[in-house]
This record gives C-alpha cells, structure tokens and sequence, in this order.
C-alpha cells in the first residue's frame, strides 16, 4: 500500500513539473539548464504539435533494427514521450503511420527519434507529434534486439527512463525531475531580467544588447 502511494505522489510531482515546464520555451529552459541538455539539432518536429513535453519512455535499439519499438509503444502511458534511440541511423525507419495511430491511442505525448521515419502522409493524417532527424522510405530491420526503459544516448545525451523530455521548433531537451525546479527558476530569473531590459529600451531608446546578470 505504502509503494502505491509513493508511486501516486510521484506521479503527480511528475505531472504538475510537465505542466509548468510547459509555460517556458525551448530556449529558456537551455538558459536554465546549462550546457549539454539539448538534443542533437537535426532532431526537429515533422509532424503534429510542434510543442511535447512528458516523461521519456525509452528504447536502445541496435542501428537499423527497429521490431522492439512496437513492443515498447505498449509501454506508453497518457502524457510520455517515447524516446528512440537509433544511433542517427537516416538509412531506415523507425516510425511510420501505424506506430503513430497505436502511440496515439495509448495517449502518449509524442516521439523523439534519433534516427528517421516514414509515411508522412499517414502520419500527418494520425495528427501524432513526431521529432526526429530525417524522413526516408526504408524499412527496418525486424528483430527484437534491444531494450525497453534502460538509459540510452538520443541525439548525443543521455536520457533515462523518466527523464522529462520538452522539445518545439527550437529543439529537443532533457532535463532529470530532481533538475526541473532549478531549470524553471534560472529559466524565469533569465526571463524576467530579458523583460525588464525590454521595457527600459523602449522607454529610453537606448540598444541594451547584454542582458545584465543581477
């Protein structure tokens, strides 16, 4: 009883740091986080909402095979974010139009891939957000090599199960849950400095191109 509780908790403090977390863009929570948090930039939005952010759900899969993904789709609770590991492979697909229509009904976030997928037709039509580094035709292998939930390294950063992943037009960041409050005060520290810089530009004429650290 006392684990179920705890997990509850946690799974509320995860919801409730998504929901904040959502207030910020992608290049304020980078002001907060600091160096080596972003994903690699070729890892962009293609399809569906250009904005995600929940708790990853990862997959290690070897480069080119990609039969565990569906597997790990069933993982998925309302809210995650899947996180596919495919080394940069661009040669083949990880994703297409069927994985997104399941993925979707599982509720899930969105999916960032570090590695291609296809059917973009279909996938624009199942409306299912997907951030990854290219676009191609290829199949993938099929086999089940790999793992579900296990630290992995997508787009040159290590995401761990849980991790809470945020991404948009800007790109894709992770940040650990015991991070995120630090993250989000740094992140509105920088904002709040930026607007009163704004505002005084603009009251006096004067180009303030540094944003002065208090």
């Amino acid at each position: 009883m006392d684990e179920l509780v705890k997990m509850n908790k946690t799974e509320i403090s995860v919801r409730m740091l998504t929901e904040r977390l959502k207030g910020f863009t992608m290049p304020e929570l980078c002001d907060g986080a600091g160096l080596y948090h972003s994903m690699d930039w070729q890892i962009r939005p293609w399809v569906g909402n250009n904005r995600i952010c929940g708790p990853a759900v990862t997959v290690d899969v070897p480069s080119g095979e990609g039969g565990i993904v569906a597997d790990a789709i069933l993982s998925l609770n309302e809210g995650d974010v899947l996180v596919v590991a495919g080394r940069g492979n661009v040669s083949c697909s990880y994703w297409g139009d069927h994985r997104s229509i399941c993925a979707a009904m599982r509720k899930a976030a969105g999916v960032v891939i570090d590695g291609a997928f296809r059917d973009v037709e279909g996938c624009e039509e199942a409306g299912f957000p997907i951030f990854a580094k290219g676009l191609t035709c290829g199949t993938a292998g099929k086999s089940e090599a790999g793992a579900i939930n296990v630290p992995v390294s997508c787009g040159g950063v290590t995401v761990c199960p849980g991790d809470l992943i945020v991404g948009d037009r800007n790109g894709v960041i992770v940040i650990r849950p015991e991070e995120a409050e630090a993250v989000m005060e740094r992140a509105l520290d920088k904002r709040t400095r930026q607007e009163a810089v704004i505002k005084k530009m603009r009251e006096t004429g004067e180009v303030i191109p540094k944003i002065p650290r208090l």
